[in-house]
């Protein structure tokens, strides 16, 4: 026993996620193990399809949360609503061809169509 070294135990390491080495927040085990399960090629999908999925859904994700989050400020809310969402997302040229998605809750988009509103120059008829 006194012969025995400690490089064995100095030899394991901490576990690093493939998450964590690709610098993302979304998990990208999880979204590869649904990228397996979804596919019809009896589960082969390369390592990096799941890093690259990963990281645009949480750019997609940063994008609408900070258009809401703008959106909230606008109208001095504390809490992002379903209604921020949509605001953001509507508001927004790019995401709106994208998610085509019924926000429950969103409301409408404020728009008044220009034949209903009143001539301003013709009111002294």
């Amino acid at each position: 026993m006194v012969g025995k070294s400690k490089s064995s135990s100095e030899k394991q390491t901490k576990s690093i996620t493939r998450s964590a080495r690709a610098g993302l927040q979304f998990p990208v085990g999880r979204i590869h193990r649904h990228l397996k399960n979804h596919t019809s090629n009896k589960g082969r999908v390369g390592s990096t399809a799941a890093v690259y999925t990963a990281a645009i859904l949480e750019y997609l994700t940063a994008e609408v949360l900070e258009l809401a989050g703008n959106a909230c400020n606008d109208l001095k809310a504390k809490r992002v609503t379903p209604r921020h969402l949509q605001l953001a997302i509507r508001g927004d040229e790019e995401l709106d061809n994208l998610i085509k998605a019924t926000i429950s809750g969103g409301g409408v988009i404020p728009h008044i169509h220009k034949s209903l509103l009143k001539k301003g120059k013709n009111k002294s008829q």
